[in-house]
Formats: structure tokens, C-alpha cells, sequence
């Protein structure tokens, strides 16, 4: 018995020790595809203390390379960053932009200004292959302190579909791997070495990690960034509907509420206005003063799947029709206002 005991032991402290010296020749080898964000934004409102969207207050966040000029992250990294740059692993930075983002998926797609030479890149494998209690792991800047990595299992995936169009859809891993400020947009990899998921946000009530880590899937990313042309309107949006547009006095039953605006942004360069007065309802803080989005060209706002199928069509056709109307609410009034 005694013999047997230590045999298991033996086989047990093998495999643990072959899983790390895996783990860390594959860290190895994609850890030079993990970039540092840096962005700086005016007017940030924070989110509620029970849910943590873990960029740093100095706006520092994670991303990852997929080709020598894409970038992945979280969208709430870059939401209207007036300055965006991306930082390697060898120290080398280089300015990016914003190309297209989803609100609710918390993804995002950046183009630097140049290429990376030499560039390492990952891909995206297939988050639906994934199940509970699978080890996977993190690597990015939490704090600052880059680039590091935090292991751990899947604990489970939360889907919500609510339609259709893309921007209702989310699809969450959820993981036990230690996940801080910082680690916003990094990769969450399988022990292939391919990206399974892009580090959204925490449940926590210290606002640091509390093993409830949520990432989106790589597939609802590759779905949404690698396969449409949405472009970045270069503002954080609010939809009112119900109570809140009454209380707002809209003409209609909702709207999208402009709280800030990217400088030289499309909207921007539109001369839409953005908010300047912080107000909290409920537990969501907003900017309000800023215009309301009525309408895009013919197109009425309200949260249905239809409507909101319609806007992402439209979205989506702007590279071919640059030119577009939209109907905003400003001070009262209502007014159009044409793309440039």
C-alpha cells in the first residue's frame, strides 16, 4: 500500500511539473504578441463598485497583436481615447487608432500608424471547444507590472442573445485567473497557445481580484472585428428608452445620448456635441448637455432587433457610401447634421 501511495505521489508531482514547464515554453513564445495601451480621455465616469472594468484610472490597458498592424483589445480601453498608444514588449511604442468597436461584446480592433517589424502574432482559436474546468491563462499589464501572467480553470460561460443585430450579443468566459486594473483587452489563451478570449472585467467588491474574471469569446471577436466594416464613430453612446427618454423629453419613444466625443473623430469632425454635466441615476453615472441621436439618414432610433439590424447594415456601408444625414436633439431643437 505504502508503495503504491508513493508511486501515485511520484506520477502526480510529474505531471504537475511537465503542465508548468508547458505553460511557460508557450508563454514564451506568445507573450511578445502582448502589447501595453496607453490612452488618455477626459471626463471618465467609473462604473458601479460591484463590477470592475479593469483599465487603470491613468488608462492603461492590454491588447494583443494579430497581425503586424492589428491590434485586439477591450472596447472600454479605448472608448474616445484623444491620445492612443501601444507599447511592445521590447519598449517600442507606436501611435494606433480606433478602426471599429462593439460596446457590448467589450471588444475592439486598433491600427497602428505603421507596422511592427518583426512583429510576434497570435490567433484566435475556438472559444466553443472550451468547456468548464479547462486550464487556460492570462497574460497582460494588472497594475502596470508587465507583462505578466495569471493561470487558472474555466469556471463557467455566460451568453446573452437578444436579437440578431450585433451590438445586444455578449458571450463571456468566466475564469478564476487572477485578473487587476490592467489587464483590460489581454489575451486569455488555452494550452494550444491560441486566444480563447479578450480580458473584459471583474465581479468585485474590493475592485481588485476576487477569482471572477470574465473574458469575451474569441469567437464572437473574430465574428464581429474580422468579418464587418463597422466603423468607429469615435463616441460613448447611451441608449434612452422608456422613463429615461420621457425624462430627456424626446420626440420619439428613444435615443442615443452623446456623453463624449474623440477628437477628429467622425463625429467629431460632424460638429456633434458632447456632455458636460456629470449626473448619476440610479447607479450609472452619464454625461448630460450633449446631442441626442435621433436618426440615421431615414432611419428612426429605438431598441428594436429590426431597427438596430437596419443601423448596423448601414453602419456597415459607410465604406462604400461615406456620406450620411443624422437627426440629433440639441437644446430643444431638433437638427441635422451631414457627414464631411
Amino acid at each position: 500500500m505504502k508503495k503504491t501511495i508513493l508511486t501515485c505521489t511520484i506520477c502526480t508531482l510529474f505531471f504537475i511539473s511537465l503542465g508548468a514547464q508547458d505553460l511557460s515554453s508557450i508563454y514564451e513564445k506568445v507573450s511578445p504578441a502582448v502589447v501595453a495601451i496607453y490612452t488618455k480621455e477626459n471626463n471618465i465616469v467609473t462604473s458601479p463598485n460591484n463590477v470592475s472594468q479593469t483599465v487603470t484610472n491613468s488608462g492603461l490597458g492590454s491588447g494583443f497583436m494579430i497581425s503586424n498592424k492589428l491590434v485586439v483589445t477591450a472596447a472600454h480601453v479605448v472608448k474616445v481615447p484623444d491620445i492612443l498608444v501601444v507599447q511592445f514588449a521590447d519598449g517600442e511604442t507606436i501611435p494606433a487608432k480606433v478602426i471599429t468597436s462593439y460596446e457590448g461584446a467589450d471588444i475592439a480592433l486598433l491600427e497602428l500608424s505603421r507596422q511592427k517589424m518583426n512583429a510576434t502574432v497570435v490567433r484566435f482559436g475556438d472559444s466553443d471547444r472550451m468547456k468548464i474546468g479547462q486550464r487556460v491563462f492570462v497574460i497582460g499589464v494588472p497594475l502596470g507590472l508587465g507583462f505578466s501572467l495569471s493561470s487558472g480553470y474555466i469556471s463557467a460561460f455566460k451568453k446573452q442573445s437578444l436579437g440578431r443585430n450585433p451590438f445586444t450579443n455578449t458571450e463571456y468566459i468566466q475564469t478564476d485567473a487572477a485578473i487587476n486594473q490592467g489587464n483590460s483587452g489581454g489575451p486569455m489563451f488555452n494550452l494550444d497557445g491560441d486566444v480563447i478570449g479578450i480580458v473584459s472585467h471583474i465581479t468585485s467588491k474590493s475592485g481588485g481580484s476576487d477569482g471572477i474574471g470574465y473574458a469575451s469569446t474569441s469567437n464572437l471577436a473574430a465574428k464581429l472585428l474580422l468579418n464587418n466594416k463597422m466603423p468607429w464613430f469615435g463616441a460613448e453612446l447611451y441608449s434612452l428608452s422608456g422613463n429615461e427618454a420621457k425624462l430627456f423629453n424626446l420626440p420619439q419613444n428613444s435615443g442615443l445620448l452623446v456623453q463624449r466625443i474623440a477628437s477628429n473623430s467622425l463625429f467629431d469632425k460632424m460638429d456633434i456635441k458632447e456632455g458636460g454635466i456629470e449626473v448619476t441615476i440610479g447607479l450609472r453615472k452619464l454625461i448630460m448637455g450633449g446631442d441626442i441621436i435621433l436618426a440615421f439618414n431615414d432611419i428612426t432610433y429605438d431598441i428594436t432587433d429590426y431597427t438596430l439590424l437596419k443601423i448596423a447594415d448601414f453602419a456597415n456601408s459607410l465604406e462604400k457610401k461615406p456620406k450620411f444625414e443624422m437627426t440629433v436633439l440639441r437644446g430643444g431643437k431638433i437638427i441635422k447634421l451631414q457627414s464631411k
